[in-house]
Order: C-alpha cells, then structure tokens, then sequence
C-alpha cells in the first residue's frame, strides 16, 4: 500500500521473520561411520554365518573376526554371534561324531582281527563266533 500523503515514497519495508534456528544432527563419535554407512563386520558376520554351516572352524573364525571388527566400531552384530554359536555347535557336534564313526571303525576292525585269529586256530574251516558274531571260516580262507 501507498501512503495518501506521499504517493511517491513506496512503503518502509518489513522483512518476514526470521526463522527457528534447528540445530543439526549430532556429530558421529570419533572413529564411527558417517550415519547411513555400513556397519563393520556386518557383510563379514553374514559371510561367516553362511560359512559357518558347511565349513565350521572357518565359520567360527570369521565370526570372531566380524564381532570383533563391530565392536571395535562401537556396533552390535547378531550375524557375527549367530556364526560363532553355530560354528562352535556344529564343531562339537562333528567331533563327537567323528569320535564314534572312529570308535565303530576300530570295533570291526577288531571283530575281524579276531576272527582272522579265530579261523587259524580251527584251520579256516566251520564257523567261529567272535564277540557275538558268527563269522564262516571258509570264506576267510588265505
């Protein structure tokens, strides 16, 4: 608007108020990603999970090696614990198994010593029971 007085002179101006002052993001600690950026030892701690239920002590390392690279950041990883527990079970697990495949292995191996040594006396002719089995000595004749 003009002033009827003085239409020549153009209104004093005003300017718009001035906006909130919003502070910014608070800054990332020292040594942290930038926000947005991947998590240390994340795609590692995946890697290592999957690695985990096939060949498990390397599984078992890399998710060590992943929890420690997060925690270093200051980061939780669930793919990380997950491959160290299911290495470590799977570990266990294939030693006992293989401790029992072993046991049974050297159980045979024993039952035919025996009967090898069973059959000799008796000249590798009839049958001789050997730790509850009947083994047929003309089979096992040299």
């Amino acid at each position: 608007m003009t002033d009827p007085q003085n239409p020549d002179v153009p209104p004093a101006y005003n300017p718009p108020p001035a906006a909130p002052a919003y502070s910014s993001a608070p800054a990332a600690p020292a040594g942290a990603p930038a926000p947005g950026a991947p998590v240390p030892g994340k795609t590692l701690g995946i890697v290592a999970l999957v690695v985990a239920i096939f060949f498990n002590v390397i599984g078992l390392i890399l998710g060590i090696v992943a929890l420690v690279q997060s925690k270093k950041a200051g980061y939780k990883n669930g793919f990380a614990v997950a491959a160290i527990i299911v290495g470590a079970v799977l570990t266990v697990i294939g030693i006992i198994v293989a401790i029992v495949v072993i046991g049974g292995i050297i159980a045979v191996a024993g039952v035919g010593t025996d009967a090898i040594q069973a059959c000799e006396a008796v000249g590798y002719s009839g049958t001789v029971t050997v730790q509850g089995v009947t083994v047929d000595c003309n089979t096992l004749n040299p």
